[in-house]
């Protein structure tokens, strides 16, 4: 069993920075899932942000937060990252964790979903 907890959302201005993290408990089954974001607006579907493979390579993004968004993550302290740069109005959404075995862009390809953290740009 995986839990995730995200942290990191708030309000930031439009051309800020944000930087998202997601504490995994599990170390086993962490250090052995791919890792990624999602993110869901208001009246829209949750759409695929980011995902990292568990060896920490094979980033791979959306297109629209390319050059703006990475992923990282420290399997030493059961954690993935999101720093979010150039942030813009449009970025605005509740942000989730998922974990699941292998690197998909997909919501169904992943077992395990943290809570969400929402991050608001404003103009």
């Amino acid at each position: 069993q995986v839990q995730l907890v995200e942290s990191g959302g708030g309000l930031v201005q439009a051309g800020g920075s944000r930087n998202l993290s997601c504490a995994a408990s599990g170390r086993t089954l962490f250090i052995n899932h791919a890792m990624a974001w999602f993110r869901q607006a208001p009246g829209k579907e949750r759409e695929f942000v980011a995902v990292i493979s568990w060896r920490g390579g094979s980033p791979y993004y959306t297109d629209s937060v390319k050059g703006r968004f990475t992923i990282s993550r420290d399997n030493a302290k059961n954690t993935v990252y999101l720093q979010m740069n150039s942030l813009k109005t449009e970025d605005t959404a509740v942000y989730f964790c998922a974990a699941g075995p292998i690197v998909l862009t997909f919501t169904s390809g992943y077992k395990y979903w943290g809570q969400g953290t929402q991050v608001t740009v404003s103009s």
